[in-house]
């Protein structure tokens, strides 16, 4: 294994490697070659150039993006981009209100995480909770007027942010690829999580017909593109509110 210059302890320091060694491949085969249990070395697929480094420039997005949105959304709404969600979802329902666990699968949240973040908007009057009769530990959350008021300020600084940080410097063609890029990694994490589907599924729970008044009240666009992509209609931006 490659190493470096000798450090300050006397002591060599090794590289980081994205893969396996040769030395260690090549156990892996002859252990393979025998019959012999090699463990998930022997499974592994490792990434080649190309893959390599298409997850490194996707590791990138998805690290440096949400944190740009989220400082950005404190900096000029006072909400993180969690938060955002959250509202904006709730807006989207006809009353307003959702069942706690469906709003947890709607912005891919665990109950807990959820529940704080929900704690802490309901004391700034933004939503509130209230327990469902009859039904246990069952809760709502309902976005209050305050809160859809909110969120409609937001919503200008958001799709700006979105635009300058992602939608703007890319053509069509881009754009078109990043969609179905996004699409096959939704399906490929769908997959893997066999119980999601129920969990996410809103019936009973303020499904809407594809509409949403939240991005701008006038437009209403697709309620699929409310995080992302708000439009107004036949495609053009909607004025600022």
């Amino acid at each position: 294994m490659a190493r470096t210059a000798d450090d300050t302890n006397g002591r060599r320091r090794r590289r980081p490697r994205t893969g396996p060694t040769s030395e260690a491949t090549a156990r892996a085969k002859e252990g393979s070659d025998s019959g012999e249990s090699t463990g998930p070395v022997a499974e592994t697929r490792w990434l080649n150039g190309d893959e390599l480094a298409a997850w490194l420039a996707n590791s990138a997005i998805m690290i440096s993006l949400p944190a740009a949105l989220d400082a950005r959304m404190q900096r000029e709404a006072q909400l993180t981009f969690f938060e955002y969600m959250v509202l904006s979802v709730l807006s989207e329902q006809p009353d307003r209100t959702m069942q706690m666990s469906a709003l947890a699968a709607r912005t891919a949240a665990s109950l807990s995480r959820l529940s704080h973040v929900v704690g802490r908007l309901e004391k700034r009057g933004l939503l509130a909770r209230k327990r469902i009769p009859g039904s246990g530990r069952r809760t709502t959350a309902t976005l209050t007027e305050a809160g859809y008021d909110v969120v409609v300020a937001a919503a200008p600084g958001h799709v700006a942010a979105v635009r300058e940080y992602l939608i703007d410097d890319l053509g069509p063609q881009e754009l078109a690829a990043l969609r179905r890029i996004g699409a096959a990694v939704d399906a490929a994490i769908k997959r893997g999580q066999p119980d999601a589907g129920s969990a996410a599924s809103p019936t009973g729970d303020g499904a809407v017909d594809g509409r949403s008044p939240t991005i701008h009240p006038a437009s209403q666009p697709p309620a699929d593109t409310l995080i992302v992509t708000p439009r107004g209609p036949a495609g053009q931006e909607p004025d600022q509110p």
